[in-house]
């Protein structure tokens, strides 16, 4: 018997229904599931953030309390001291005690990677000490010039920082009625592009010098022998290097200890440029949370036992410089890694 195209064309038009009904399910059932996977992955992440955060607060609050108690002693800072010692990467469950009975808070705390340290942000030239009173300050020109030679950077560009800064600076306290075409005075070394110095320039500065909310001394107990040969008048690299080796063995308290170690006179000393002592820090931490590192940059101030916090930043990327913030026993900054 057969069947009449009717009823065929009615067969292969409900099978096309059926097959299209499928499809669309399928597609739905996808959408779905899609949406739920991406506010899964949401929830994670802003977890995951959030928790990075206070951790990284936890620690910037602990590296406070260890600059107040630093202070609260008093006398010299040097690289001796507990600030000075940077926190290798170490699993977050050796600083908090899990409860092992919660299986997912062990876990994640045993996968959580900490590490940190701490900078003397005076163990470097200040930028701001460049200006004074409106004109450039020619002790401290003379310091940059000294370091631009010692890393064979070109004296333009020297210039054009002298003169971008001075510009910036007078711009900055000129009379609000008054237009001043100017650029902004950095906030730190990296934008010092604003100046008009290159990348490959500031790439080599930025070991060596830092942008501070105001004049500071370089403290001698922490520079390095690149600092120290800038910062000090007629000191060649072997000198840098046997004061290096002395202060290493007994860091100085004074400027006077100092002066008897380099063997100079008291009187050769610039003690408007130099100190034993600091008040200024960068802290930095790290958080690798699930294989994803998080950064955080402070500045901060310590007067006495009190420190505050000037500055804070936090983000995902390395921070330019970040590897070169480590400092070995002597105040040098490490050696780059070799191929």
């Amino acid at each position: 018997m057969q069947r009449s195209p009717a009823r065929g064309r009615q067969s292969g038009a409900a099978i096309l229904m059926a097959m299209l009904t499928v499809v669309l399910v399928a597609t739905l059932a996808s959408a779905a599931l899609w949406q739920q996977w991406r506010a899964i992955e949401i929830e994670s992440a802003e977890r995951s953030r959030a928790q990075s955060g206070w951790i990284l607060q936890g620690a910037l609050d602990w590296a406070r309390l260890v600059l107040s108690e630093d202070g609260r002693k008093g006398g010299s800072d040097n690289l001796t001291e507990p600030w000075s010692m940077p926190l290798e990467a170490a699993r977050l469950s050796t600083f908090l005690a899990v409860d092992r009975s919660d299986a997912i808070l062990a876990e994640q705390a045993g996968s959580a990677l900490l590490s940190g340290q701490m900078l003397d942000l005076q163990s470097r030239l200040n930028l701001r000490n460049l200006i004074a009173d409106g004109k450039v300050h020619a002790p401290t020109a003379a310091q940059f010039a000294r370091l631009f030679t010692i890393l064979n950077l070109p004296n333009q560009e020297l210039t054009l920082l002298l003169a971008g800064l001075l510009s910036a600076e007078q711009a900055a306290n000129a009379p609000a009625d008054v237009a001043v075409q100017a650029p902004l005075v950095p906030q730190n070394v990296n934008q010092l592009t604003w100046l008009g110095l290159s990348f490959s320039t500031i790439a080599q500065l930025r070991p060596y010098v830092t942008m501070l909310p105001e004049t500071t001394k370089v403290n001698l107990n922490t520079a390095s022998d690149i600092v120290l040969r800038a910062a000090i008048t007629g000191l060649d690299a072997a000198s840098a290097q046997q004061l290096l080796q002395k202060r290493s063995n007994k860091p100085w308290e004074t400027l006077d200890d100092f002066a008897q170690a380099a063997g100079l006179s008291a009187k050769l000393i610039d003690t408007q440029a130099l100190a034993t002592q600091s008040r200024f820090f960068e802290l930095r931490g790290t958080l690798e949370l699930d294989g994803h590192p998080v950064h955080l940059i402070a500045l901060t101030q310590r007067d006495g036992q009190q420190v505050r916090i000037l500055r804070r930043e936090r983000t995902v990327a390395s921070a330019p410089g970040l590897e070169s913030i480590a400092v070995t026993a002597n105040g040098a900054p490490p050696e780059p890694p070799r191929p």
